[in-house]
């Protein structure tokens, strides 16, 4: 089963209701609660709030600043912008002044 699967369990319930859509149901559960579990992003989600509640919050690099706007180009805003999804979905640029890393797989 796959992410599809479960999409096709909530318009079961939707489109043929109960007591049908019970089956998919079931199985969707029984699909999720098999699967493999990480805690990693909560885990990363937590490390970050902790930084935010105990140091000094780090400015935008230019690069990543917003360049939509009239007279954000005079601030170098979003100039040597890369954007990852055309480097494969991860682009190497500097993304915080201080390294970082919250994320751990």
């Amino acid at each position: 089963m796959s992410s599809s699967c479960l999409l096709a369990a909530l318009r079961a319930v939707e489109f043929v209701g109960m007591p049908e859509a019970r089956i998919p149901l079931a199985q969707a559960v029984i699909y999720i609660s098999q699967a493999p579990k990480s805690n990693a992003c909560i885990t990363a989600i937590d490390a970050a709030t902790e930084d935010i509640k105990n140091e000094q919050t780090m400015e935008v690099p230019d690069h990543l600043k917003d360049s939509h706007y009239k007279g954000a180009e005079k601030l170098g805003h979003g100039k040597g912008y890369k954007y990852p999804h055309d480097y494969g979905g991860y682009a190497e640029q500097d993304y915080l002044p201080k390294k970082k890393k919250y994320y751990k797989p």
